[in-house]
């Protein structure tokens, strides 16, 4: 298995334990993190080495990345596995499931790339590449299957990890808050880029909302690699504000709050399985903004508004993700208790319909391929 930077260590440890339960001796290694090592995984390389983003930082780290992968391949063909997994990280996945498929290695993919919104012309790779694609959305299978790609729709881990009913005062407890607090989760990011261009400006929407409503209370979960990136920043923007910092701990601080401010990507999918309204903001290096921005196909990022196909929640990307509107966009969801219960009532829908015991959904495919092979 191969899996990328947090969220990929948090999607293949879900997996791995489904698989474990069905295929008790199972032995796994290649490229991992800590929730993957909990279930038995040999980490040959930490999955740190892929948590990079954007065109830019990817080609400064290029040579490494394609040195791990050559080598990487090179230990699977000469000691091939009855399957090789990889765990989204696209760019570095296809290419070595290419290789080794080429080279008679069953490839299975788990979760889809975002073909239906960029980068389309990717499914031909991914035609050379996998085997099976495991969809994480309903809408993916048929996409996959006109283009001649076994896919199975296994629903979303997190929607069965994630209670349909958030523990808020269990976790509010847990995190030192009083039940009648006001508390805005702050979510800037799991990779060192997102730190760099995205916590200043929330750390100075803290700071702003701060002043405004002082009886907000305001918990930032960074993940541990990073809090050295995070403490400077929040001393230097928001010195003052009653913000807490934990290590970790996402899903409690999402449980606990009234709404979040939080960087697009799979975290935005966690809010709305813990019914948060939120704000979804992203900013990246200028170059990589100016590359990527007339890529899309679709009008929204944010997980929760692709699956909604409609702005549920609002989007401020790059210029747009300042301060000021950011500010006001968090104070809108907590001045509008009606429409903030409306979006939750919205995000139970779509966690009924993510809910799939995809651990086992994942496993009978998986069982499939093997079968075939």
């Amino acid at each position: 298995m191969v899996a990328g930077e947090t969220s990929g260590d948090l999607l293949a440890g879900l997996l791995l334990s489904g698989l474990r339960e069905r295929w008790p001796g199972l032995q796994s290694a290649g490229i991992g993190g800590p929730k993957m090592a909990a279930l038995g995984f040999e980490a040959w390389w930490p999955y740190e080495k892929l948590a990079v983003n954007g065109f830019v930082e990817v080609l400064r780290h290029y040579r490494e990345l394609s040195g791990i992968r050559t080598q990487l391949g090179d230990r699977l063909l000469a000691d091939p596995p009855s399957l090789f997994i990889g765990v989204d990280a696209p760019d570095f996945n296809l290419g070595l499931e290419a290789r080794l498929k080429a080279g008679g290695i069953k490839s299975v993919h788990f979760v889809s790339p975002s073909i239906w919104a960029w980068r389309g012309k990717r499914i031909h790779k991914i035609h050379q590449s996998v085997d099976h694609m495991l969809c994480l959305f309903p809408f993916e299978p048929e996409i996959y299957e006109r283009a001649g790609i076994p896919a199975s729709y296994v629903g979303h881990p997190l929607a069965d990890k994630i209670p349909l009913e958030p523990p808020r005062a269990a976790a509010r407890q847990a995190l030192g808050l009083a039940e009648g607090d006001t508390v805005v989760a702050v979510l800037p990011g799991s990779r060192g880029s997102e730190i760099k261009y995205i916590a200043p400006a929330f750390l100075q929407t803290v700071a702003r909302l701060a002043r405004l409503r002082p009886e907000l209370r305001f918990v930032m979960p960074v993940v541990p690699r990073l809090r050295a990136m995070v403490d400077p920043l929040v001393a230097q923007y928001a010195p003052d504000a009653p913000l807490t910092v934990v290590e970790g701990r996402s899903h409690e601080v999402l449980a606990a709050c009234d709404v979040t401010l939080i960087a697009s990507g799979t975290a935005t999918l966690e809010a709305a399985l813990f019914k948060v309204p939120m704000v979804i903001a992203y900013r990246l290096n200028t170059l990589n903004w100016h590359l990527m921005k007339n890529m899309g196909y679709l009008p929204w990022v944010g997980l929760p508004n692709i699956l909604a196909r409609e702005f549920l929640v609002p989007e401020r990307l790059q210029h747009d993700a300042n301060p000021d509107r950011l500010a006001q966009d968090v104070l809108d969801w907590l001045d509008n208790p009606a429409k903030a219960d409306a979006v939750r009532q919205r995000f139970t829908e779509m966690h009924h319909l993510l809910k799939r015991d995809t651990a086992r959904c994942a496993s009978d495919a998986i069982a499939q391929v093997l079968q075939a092979r």
